[in-house]
């Protein structure tokens, strides 16, 4: 029976992944993941002899890294703004970025406590909803998404936050015959130009669904802001994710849907241009 000590593989593991730029952390994570442990258990245990088994899955998983399959693909999950949620490939992998849009929504939605109706629009994995119901406990939320697989995977984020009944989730294409309106707008959709995402590694991996923007990047979007004003109540406001060469074309749609609102361009921690804010 084949058998090595858990720091052994780890050493050669991290050796071996030349096409990560933080292997030792990747090494770390997937072999708490398989070994259903902590990493801080990991580091305490090198003399661990791992079982024929073990070393299987760690193999598997490790060629997984090798090709650059993303992390949160291989554990299934991804933190996000101090919360865990699954993800799987039918998701859009969470990214720091998108903490900008919830931290600007909960500083309107605190501003303005009677404004409590809204609307995540291309939802994915729930993140945003999810966040700001457990943020607002008074929230009304809907959550759509086009994607069928989408929508399961972020029910049992819900599910796993206990949201079950906080949240109503709905297959549409953006807000197209969606009813009602709501006070506030928010939506990270796809963004990417088409012919950019085609020469980048995220789209053979990550659902094209949740990437392509079409050919400027802005086919959502502008799909989105053209409905939004039969959607939106009067004193309500809009917070858009954007690609961060977007800026100014994404500032001059959302000036031609809402002539008269507040519309601001805010950056991101890198300082790149990011979100779109509508007030009316």
């Amino acid at each position: 029976m084949t058998t090595i000590e858990l720091q052994a593989w780890i050493d050669q593991s991290i050796r071996s992944l030349s096409n990560s730029e933080t292997p030792f952390l990747e090494i770390q994570v997937i072999t708490a993941f398989i070994l259903g442990q902590s990493r801080e258990w990991v580091i305490a245990h090198p003399d661990y002899s791992l079982t024929s088994n073990q070393i299987t899955r760690l193999e598997t998983a490790l060629a997984r890294l090798k090709i650059n399959e993303p992390l949160a693909y291989i554990t299934s999950q991804r933190a996000f703004y101090g919360m865990d949620f699954k993800v799987t490939p039918a998701v859009l992998i969470p990214r720091p970025e998108t903490e900008l849009l919830i931290e600007e929504a909960i500083q309107w939605l605190e501003n303005n406590p009677h404004r409590r109706s809204a609307v995540d629009v291309g939802t994915g994995s729930g993140i945003i909803a999810i966040t700001l119901a457990d943020t607002f406990l008074d929230l009304i939320l809907t959550a759509i998404d086009i994607s069928e697989e989408a929508i399961q995977v972020a029910q049992e984020n819900a599910h796993v936050h206990q949201m079950d009944d906080r949240i109503r989730w709905q297959k549409n294409d953006l807000l197209t015959q969606i009813e009602g309106k709501f006070d506030i707008i928010l939506a990270n959709l796809p963004y990417i130009p088409t012919q950019i995402l085609n020469s980048l590694d995220v789209g053979k991996f990550e659902p094209r669904l949740a990437l392509d923007g079409g050919p400027d990047g802005l086919q959502l979007l502008r799909r989105l802001l053209r409905q939004a004003p039969d959607h939106l109540r009067v004193g309500g406001a809009i917070f858009l994710e954007i690609e961060s060469t977007l800026g100014e074309p994404a500032i001059q749609l959302a000036s031609e849907c809402f002539p008269q609102a507040n519309i601001d361009l805010l950056k991101d921690y890198a300082e790149l241009p990011r979100l779109i804010k509508i007030q009316t």
